[in-house]
């Protein structure tokens, strides 16, 4: 019990110091480390394994509506990046540039990719001659460097992993439905698999990606009711056609100018997870996404029976498809439970000697630590169940947080006060930037999140200036 009490004890609380919590999580779960390069992470097994679950998921997702994968180098050079200039502008202050290979002075500096756009444009303009070549739906999985000036694990890092989808159409409407689908892909997916529910809507002009035209965005609130930017979809119109001077011939033989979106969805949203989800005790992992869904703890292993029993658990849940793993280290019990749940692993088994005798088995749930006597016999049955509920129960938590931090402004001073709460603002706006600005800095940064479109304007004003009101706008703080 002593080492089960110094791993929780290694655990700051949430309410004392919730940046402390979040460090100490990520530190003691063993996800990640920084690596010898300054504000580059090293993705442990833990964190990588969640990683690879999420693109897996993702993967098959996006495969569903037409996409496909593919690879671009990771150098850009200087001439592409500046041929579109909003893009650069938006990313200058971020590039890691190469001068050198080996000994010799290059002849033009390249930039360790920020983003692909210029790559893909790069490409397609020579690639594409024809309606018959579009559309085009591609996607990588890869790193990207943006040379941050502060970084924390998963949140903002100088490198990190991400998927980003680049497509090319014909149309307008062609290459807006697309940026809305996936869109949709990212809202299920989060929903769905992360348990974790969303705010969703259009960036405001001063928000929106570098180039694009508009970029719809999934806001998650953190305990902490600070908005993560989960996932982002953006449509480009033909701004980077036109600069690469990617032009297809129709079916009458008239030259068209091609329509471009993008969307990306990256490690931070690892970050969500742990942020939305864990608790005082550790990680707590939705079943869908954990790497481990279920461990399997002997009590008392040394006896006559008790390890042949759990390898037999073990085997039998690996075969229904179970992701199943059994701890029959030398580790006290008690550190073993400290462990599962500082893992955050959804369920755990125990079983010992009088176990046995009864046929039966003692279920454990991270979520709500609730414990459960199942017979033997059942426990195939039972444990998709339990790992179903426990998926609905986090979502269902989180949405009830969600909710009840979210306060409503008419007045500047209305807005001034809601900031002092945890949480998010939903109050109008008349469009205008400096109103935004004004916002933010009355507020002690509570910046815009996203327009809400669906949300009606009809006789409302702007919180901020008292004229008619352009939109509804969720407003908070955010990582």
């Amino acid at each position: 019990m002593a080492n089960e009490k110094k791993l929780v004890e290694k655990i700051t609380a949430r309410d004392v110091d919730f940046a402390q919590w979040y460090t100490d999580i990520v530190k003691e779960a063993k996800l990640c480390d920084y690596s010898s390069v300054k504000g580059c992470l090293n993705y442990l097994p833990n964190g990588y394994a969640i990683w690879e679950n999420i693109r897996n998921d993702l993967d098959k997702r996006f495969k569903l509506t037409g996409v496909q994968n593919v690879y671009l180098p990771v150098l850009i050079p200087e001439t592409l990046l500046q041929k579109e200039k909003d893009h650069i502008k938006g990313f200058a202050p971020e590039v890691a540039w190469v001068t050198k290979g080996g000994l010799e002075d290059l002849e033009e500096k390249c930039c360790i990719r920020p983003t692909s756009e210029t790559l893909f444009c790069d490409y397609w303009q020579k690639y594409v001659k024809s309606y018959r070549d579009l559309p085009l739906v591609w996607n990588q999985w890869n790193s990207v460097l943006r040379w941050e000036k502060t970084t924390r694990p998963f949140l903002r890092s100088r490198e990190f992993l991400w998927q980003e989808g680049h497509t090319l159409h014909a149309t307008e409407e062609e290459a807006r439905k697309r940026c809305e689908d996936m869109f949709k892909v990212y809202y299920d997916f989060v929903t769905e698999d992360l348990a974790i529910p969303l705010i969703c809507g259009r960036k405001t002009e001063s928000e929106k990606f570098a180039g694009a035209e508009d970029t719809y965005t999934i806001e998650a609130m953190m305990y902490d009711g600070k908005a993560l930017q989960a996932g982002t979809s953006h449509y480009f119109g033909h701004s980077f056609a036109d600069a690469f001077g990617i032009k297809y011939l129709d079916k009458e033989n008239n030259l068209h100018s091609a329509y471009e979106t993008s969307w990306g969805m990256s490690t931070r949203i690892i970050g969500a997870i742990i942020m939305v989800h864990g608790d005082d005790r550790g990680l707590v992992l939705p079943p869908r996404i954990a790497p481990t869904q279920v461990v399997v703890i002997p009590i008392a292993e040394h006896k006559d029976g008790v390890l042949d029993k759990a390898n037999e658990l073990f085997k039998s849940l690996q075969d229904n498809n179970i992701r199943v793993k059994i701890d029959d280290s030398e580790k006290t019990p008690g550190y073993k439970f400290s462990e599962q749940e500082m893992l955050g692993i959804p369920i755990r088994i125990e079983i010992g000697p009088k176990d046995i005798e009864e046929e039966q088995c003692i279920i454990v749930r991270r979520d709500t630590l609730e414990k459960i006597t199942v017979k033997l016999n059942d426990l195939n049955e039972k444990i998709p169940k339990i790992l179903e509920d426990i998926q609905k129960n986090m979502y269902e938590k989180a949405k009830k947080f969600l909710d009840n931090h979210i306060y409503e402004a008419n007045t500047m001073e209305e807005f001034k006060d809601m900031s002092q709460k945890t949480g998010f603002v939903k109050a109008a706006w008349c469009g205008d930037a400096s109103c935004e600005e004004n916002i933010k800095e009355q507020t002690n940064g509570f910046g815009s999140r996203c327009i809400l479109e669906e949300e009606s304007v009809e006789n409302k004003t702007c919180a901020c200036c008292g004229k008619k009101a352009k939109n509804i706008v969720m407003w908070g703080k955010s990582y």
